[in-house]
């Protein structure tokens, strides 16, 4: 069987394993059978018998009878240490001398006599041996039973003990003597121990202390003797075999396990080799210690009641000490036996608030939760005692966080306990402070939240302030008072109540007052009179009562809205005409609030026709719907508006009429540019029954769908109406003018400004005047049949000239610019007509890239150096030539100084092939692009491989008669010395070399 099995939690089974029987002392004391059953019961007597505040104490029979002493060893007893030696050396000589005498008498020889001597002598020392090995025999038979003759073993004196053993001249470690001592300790420390199912009384500790100091045994011993209780209890186990006997036994070895380790201290972790006897860890052991504190601990803390003093918080500092608990395991165990005391307290008070007989019961209940503040109170102030360092930790405020009242249903409980309280505060119609200290303790004692606890206040308090405020107006206290909102303002100090609630329950009390006046559907002066005293009494603000006006009011205005709309343009009737009226006026609602409450309502109907035109499925399908929302506009908003205004729907006056369009004809030309936008804009002509404009879906839509819904309708007045018959056929029906005029309500509904339209119509005319404008105009040329056709085309469409003309221009200034890109990414484009498009107007700059600007002037430059001239015209490369193609000029300065420095070497090189070939004539050419290219970027002589060449090169060019400033510059870049220079100048009118004669060159 596994030893740590000692340690398992007592509602476990021990792990079953094969019993090891190294664990067992070998030299086992000396102790009868019958000393186990009989410490059992004795223990059992004892532990049944006594009571938890009395020290513990052991029968002396604990030890057993007084031992007898045999005749020798009564002899022994009865000398002393010094007459034990003398009667010892006498045996000895004595026994010597008989011993002679008797040789010498009867052996007749001196031999004999020695001899005799000897044999009696070996006799004598051994009696002497005999006598003195008794010695500590006798001490420990008399050590027994000083023992067994004590009362109370715990009064033994230590000096007693030294006594007995210098009396017999023994030493403590003798092993007779010691193994009394181990055996008095061993009976002594099993009795002191309670039975298994007995709990530990918290002294035994310092019983066992005191009478192994008393008995003068060395703690090694000691603790041997305790590993010897733990082997009992080990085979005990094993002997007992069932469940109920391995519990008993495992408690026993646990409480072994704490007394040992508080007997010897620190010394225990080597002198209690539990791990290696029992297989039991050091945290096993950390963990028995600790059970069996805290139970200790638990055992002092029930005599500790709500009347705690600071003796009693001393006395528990010590035996938290004494038992080796450590102050965190005590601080809890503390709060929790203080949270205890007050659950029992609440307990009480929730069963009393519970009871079905009320009478008298919410002051008991109250009674207990004054309890349970004074027992709080008691608590803070011995925490802030001065002597508070030597008192058990947690001491301090209680909280029910963690115990029995935590919890979602028993937390209600401790609401409805807390109503209570701060009903009980308010019963006086104030709140004084100690009432206010005391709620907040009791909200902390609770574990109620902040906001929890600030709920029932306000409930309760706001339950009082109106119960107050009621009797003040009802008795005219409130209105007779000069200044009102100082009396309500003194009334929320006494209740200590926030003001602001106080103006919520005033609105409240207010919106109430007109919910009643209101309920049949009107308010009279009686009734604006009644609520304008109310508002003035409980200082009501303004915003306040428009806001309560509207909402209440205007719900059912927005009532009487909605039916007037949902009767349809055909049932909007004189009844629903005047049922607006009075609901407009009846109720006082002011104009703005009430074209609110009719805007929301239209504007849903507004949307709802929107949707339908965006679901449809043709342009003319949606230009119904749109065609029936301008309808409803019209004869149904435009109506309820002017209800609402108290003005008349019908045709505004002929002066309106004639002032509207005298505004409009002074307004934008633009109107007038447009064929379209002149059928829209009202006129003489197209005058019509006036609707509303405030209405409108501005802030519901976007402007791109609003201007595309007002696009729509637009097409569908310009197109006609589509209308398919079988076989695929279409037929559209032109429709008249007046279908601007829908048009045009259908801007007002859109919310759409002036600039909106004119934009829609001019882009609509452009879009479609300019896709047949870039058919006609595709080759990007313009013709005079293609103006006639274009012009036909802008009257068609009604696009104002200046407008047509832009397009076209756009047109061929983007064919245009296609065209130059095409040619000069072909080579057509040089910049002669590079000018002449600038001279005609033409923006370079946006009709050619930059990319083939550069191309263009690299391609310019290479005609410069390649048209075998020979000039090179710094002003014209460097100056006139990037103006015109609008390139920076450094930039082009670095591309003439790279072409050149290319372009001089090829030129020598192609002079050098044209003179093998014999073209004289070319081979100057080539001799002049290598002068303008030195001209661009100056040279340094040439070198070839063949100097000859040069030389003739030299003669042809001479025999072109150039100027003398290119034949000299010429000289100097071929390398040709004056001398040579001028014996080339002698021959100049010989036969050319290599010419059709047979004469060789000269050099």
């Amino acid at each position: 069987m596994n030893p740590t099995s000692l340690l398992l939690p007592i509602n476990q089974p021990p792990p079953v394993t094969t019993f090891r029987s190294q664990f067992l002392n070998p030299t086992p004391l000396r102790l009868t059978p019958k000393f186990y059953l009989k410490r059992r019961i004795q223990s059992t007597v004892l532990s049944s018998s006594s009571v938890q505040d009395k020290p513990t104490s052991v029968n002396p029979d604990v030890f057993g009878g007084k031992k007898e002493l045999s005749p020798i060893q009564s002899l022994v007893d009865a000398m002393s240490p010094p007459i034990r030696i003398a009667s010892s050396a006498l045996i000895f000589a004595g026994a010597i001398a008989a011993g002679y005498g008797l040789g010498l008498r009867f052996g007749g020889s001196r031999n004999a006599g020695v001899g005799g001597a000897i044999a009696f002598g070996a006799a004598g020392a051994g009696a002497a041996y005999a006598l003195s090995s008794c010695a500590p025999e006798v001490a420990a038979i008399n050590l027994h039973n000083y023992v067994a003759d004590f009362e109370n073993p715990a009064a033994l004196n230590k000096e007693d003990i030294e006594a007995i053993a210098n009396k017999y001249g023994v030493s403590k470690q003798n092993e007779a003597f010691n193994a009394e001592l181990r055996d008095i300790y061993c009976r002594y420390v099993s009795a002191v121990l309670p039975a298994s199912t007995e709990e530990l009384r918290g002294d035994e500790v310092d019983t066992i202390i005191k009478f192994k100091n008393a008995l003068g045994i060395d703690d090694p011993d000691a603790a041997d003797m305790h590993m010897e209780i733990g082997r009992r209890i080990f085979r005990q186990r094993l002997e007992m075999g069932d469940r109920d006997g391995d519990m008993e036994q495992r408690r026993a070895f646990q409480k072994l396990m704490y007394v040992s380790t508080l007997v010897f201290g620190e010394a225990s972790a080597f002198l209690l080799p539990w791990k290696r006897v029992f297989k039991v860890t050091d945290a096993q052991v950390d963990v028995a210690v600790r059970d069996i504190a805290q139970r200790l601990y638990a055992s002092k803390l029930k005599s500790v009641g709500r009347d705690i003093d600071v003796n009693q918080l001393i006395s528990l500092r010590e035996a938290q000490l004494a038992y080796r608990l450590s102050d965190e395991l005590a601080h809890e165990m503390f709060k929790e036996h203080a949270r205890k005391l007050v659950e029992e307290i609440i307990s009480t008070a929730v069963g009393i608030l519970k009871s079905r007989t009320r009478a008298m019961e919410p002051t008991r209940v109250i009674e207990e939760l004054d309890k349970v503040l004074t027992y709080n109170n008691l608590l803070i102030s011995l925490k802030n005692h001065p002597d508070a360092s030597r008192f058990a930790p947690g001491i301090g405020p209680v909280s029910l966080v963690g115990g029995e009242y935590d919890g979602d249903r028993k937390m209600d409980d401790l609401k409805l306990l807390y109503r209570a309280y701060v009903t009980d505060s308010l019963s006086s119609a104030r709140m004084e402070e100690d009432k206010l200290a005391a709620l907040n303790q009791l909200r902390n004692i609770f574990g109620l939240g902040k906001r929890e606890a600030d709920t029932i206040t306000l409930d309760v308090t706001s339950k009082v302030y109106r119960k107050r405020l009621a009797q003040a107006v009802t008795s005219g206290e409130l209105e007779a008072f000069e200044s009102k909102a100082a009396y309500l303002q003194n009334l929320c100090e006494e209740l200590n109540f926030d003001p602001q609630k106080a103006l919520e329950i005033h609105q409240e009390i207010y919106r109430q007052k007109l919910q009643q006046l209101v309920a049949d559907g009107e308010l009279s002066d009686e009734d604006m009179k009644a609520l304008e005293r109310l508002q003035v009494m409980l200082c009501v603000p303004k915003q306040t009562v428009e806001a309560a006006h509207a909402d209440i009011c205007g719900s059912l205005f927005e009532k009487v809205v909605k039916e007037a709309i949902a009767c349809g343009i055909d049932g909007y009737d004189t009844e629903t005409k005047n049922a607006v009226r009075k609901a407009a006026y009846g109720l006082r609602l002011t104009r703005e609030v009430a074209m609110t409450i009719a805007s929301k309502a239209v504007r849903k109907i507004f949307i709802t026709y929107i949707q339908r035109a965006r679901g449809a499925g043709s342009r003319t399908e949606s230009a119904k719907e749109l065609k029936k929302m301008i309808a409803f506009n019209s004869f149904v908003a435009s109506q309820l508006v002017a209800d609402i205004k108290g003005e008349s729907s019908d045709t505004p006056p002929e002066e309106t009429q004639e002032e509207q369009i005298q505004q409009n004809e002074e307004e934008d030309e633009e109107w007038q540019s447009l064929q379209s936008l002149r059928k829209v804009k009202p006129s003489k002509k197209n005058l019509r029954k006036e609707i509303q404009t405030e209405i409108t879906l501005k802030d519901d839509l976007p402007e791109r769908e609003r201007t595309e819904l007002y696009k729509t309708y637009l097409l569908f007045c310009l197109t006609g109406q589509v209308t398919k018959i079988p076989f695929g056929v279409q037929i559209t029906t032109k429709k008249d003018d007046s279908e601007y005029v829908f048009l045009s309500q259908l801007g007002s509904i859109l919310g759409l400004t002036d600039s909106e339209i004119v934009g829609v119509h001019q882009g609509l005319a452009e879009q479609a005047f300019r896709q047949q404008a870039e058919v006609i105009l595709a080759d990007g040329q313009i013709t005079k049949a293609k103006m006639v056709q274009l012009n036909e085309l802008q009257k068609n469409v009604g696009l104002p000239p200046q407008y047509a003309q832009n397009i076209i221009k756009s047109i061929t200034t983007t064919k245009l610019a296609a065209a130059l890109e095409t040619a000069v990414g072909q080579g057509r484009l040089s910049i002669k007509e590079i000018r002449e498009l600038k001279e005609s107007s033409v923006d370079i700059n946006t009709m050619i890239s930059e990319s083939l600007r550069e191309n263009l002037l690299k391609k310019t430059l290479a005609d410069i150096f390649s048209s075998g001239t020979g000039e090179f015209d710094e002003e014209e490369v460097y100056e006139n030539i990037p103006k015109d193609l609008n390139i920076n000029v450094e930039k082009a300065k670095k591309v003439v100084h790279e072409l050149a420095r290319s372009r001089l070497s090829n030129s020598l090189i192609q002079a050098v092939s044209l003179l093998r070939q014999k073209n004289h004539k070319a081979l100057v050419y080539s001799l002049n692009d290598l002068l303008a290219c030195d001209k661009a970027v100056p040279a340094t002589p040439l070198s070839w491989e063949v100097p000859e060449e040069l030389s003739d090169l030299f003669i042809v060019y001479l025999k072109s008669d150039p100027p003398s400033e290119k034949l000299s510059r010429l000289q100097y870049l071929l390398g040709i010395s004056d001398s040579t220079a001028e014996t080339l100048r002698a021959v100049k009118d010989r036969e050319l070399p290599n010419g059709a004669g047979e004469e060789e060159f000269v050099f």
